[in-house]
């Protein structure tokens, strides 16, 4: 399924919420749930239910009633659930030649263009917003995060303490936990965030270089070991295999395990271990430290793959260390462009590339799970399309 971006929602239905149970107020066309901040709201919470279901721009202008601080609109923008075609913009579509260019909203540039020409200038948007992360392009994925502000506005994670722990004890449903491990924040320039707080933070960190460091020695002494019961076409014939499985393996272990979401016990063990296993690149994307791999966690997972292959090709033991080393050689490969997709500028090819990974971060993390390339999302039909862009015609 593609990406949602925020729905186009009818005047009638966001006039109708301005309840404590449920209460909207609108900027313009954008459309905001604020029914969390009610209670936290300064002024009190009657005061909103006053603007229940109203726009909201003309009072928090106005400074002699109430004046409001650029946190209290960065508070709002954090509550964005879709857009309304107000009265005005309805009367544009009305006569328009491409009334599909305007709604649904956000609108493209031409009909943006037709929309100011109406002298309609209220609060348009233009960029298409995704649902499931609430952001609109791979820019958003560096936008600092406030981690006060982003703490009592979602009371998810405190990002100024050590992360673990909050998830451990945080009671977070199966639901709520998947709604927010996937709404990327960025934490001061890309540093890491605390996790544990403790002797074992640093665990937890693994400078890129680590991996070639620490794997590709092993792969050169396994590929020679292996070549001294094999000839050099059948040594490369079975290392070119184990390299191409890798690829079907990076594919599986990204979308069975790594996005295994739907499936997760609704308990704070299987949350706790998500978000240790890939949750938290989710939550925090431009970690620089925390997006390759540690050696411990590839020992563990790679451990199985050792005996898989000695099992599948048990008929030759060089046979299975070749075809294991040349998975690892696609392992190491995988992780170093994984990193460089995040944090450095690439040739064509790659970025391209880059901007499809980046995708799946900031637009629809349910598809798009090859990083080294797109192959198998095609063969498994779940291929990110174009990241929707605006139209000048």
């Amino acid at each position: 399924m593609p990406a949602r971006t925020l729905p186009t929602l009818p005047q009638a239905e966001v006039t109708s919420k301005n309840t404590a149970k449920c209460c909207y107020v609108t900027v313009g066309t954008k459309v905001y749930d604020i029914t969390s901040f009610i209670n936290d709201h300064p002024g009190g919470g009657d005061l909103i239910l006053d603007y229940g279901g109203k726009d909201v721009k003309e009072i928090m202008d106005d400074e002699y009633s109430h004046a409001h601080s650029e946190a209290a609109w960065e508070i709002l923008d954090e509550h964005l659930v879709g857009f309304v075609a107000t009265e005005s913009v309805m009367k544009t579509v009305a006569k328009s030649d491409h009334p599909d260019s305007i709604v649904p909203l956000p609108p493209t540039q031409s009909g943006k263009q037709e929309l100011e020409n109406d002298g309609i200038t209220e609060d348009v948007e233009t960029r298409p917003v995704y649902a499931s992360t609430g952001m609109s392009s791979e820019e958003d994925l560096s936008k600092e995060t406030d981690p006060t502000k982003d703490y009592k506005t979602h009371k998810f994670i405190d990002l100024n303490k050590p992360m673990l722990m909050q998830v451990w004890n945080g009671g977070f449903s199966k639901e709520f936990y998947l709604e927010q491990v996937h709404r990327p924040r960025h934490y001061k320039g890309g540093e890491s965030a605390p996790l544990f707080g403790n002797f074992l933070e640093p665990l937890s960190k693994t400078p890129w270089w680590v991996v070639p460091t620490v794997w590709l020695g092993p792969v050169a002494y396994g590929t020679w070991l292996a070549g001294q019961g094999l000839s050099f076409p059948a040594l490369a014939a079975y290392w070119t295999t184990g390299l191409c499985i890798w690829t079907l393996v990076e594919y599986g272990l990204h979308r069975c395990l790594f996005h295994i979401d739907q499936y997760l016990p609704d308990n704070r063990v299987g949350l706790t271990l998500h978000f240790l296993l890939h949750g938290i690149h989710h939550y925090l994307p431009m970690d620089r430290l925390r997006l390759v791999m540690p050696p411990t966690l590839f020992l563990v997972l790679a451990t199985p793959f050792w005996y898989l292959a000695h099992a599948v090709f048990f008929y030759d033991w060089n046979a299975a260390v070749a075809v294991y080393c040349g998975g690892i050689f696609g392992y190491i490969c995988y992780d170093l462009t994984h990193y460089f997709l995040h944090h450095r500028n690439l040739p064509s090819y790659y970025r391209d590339l880059k901007k499809y990974h980046l995708q799946h971060h900031f637009a629809d993390y349910e598809n798009g799970f090859g990083v080294t390339s797109r192959f198998w999302d095609r063969v498994f039909k779940t291929e990110l399309p174009p990241p929707k862009v605006l139209k000048t015609t």
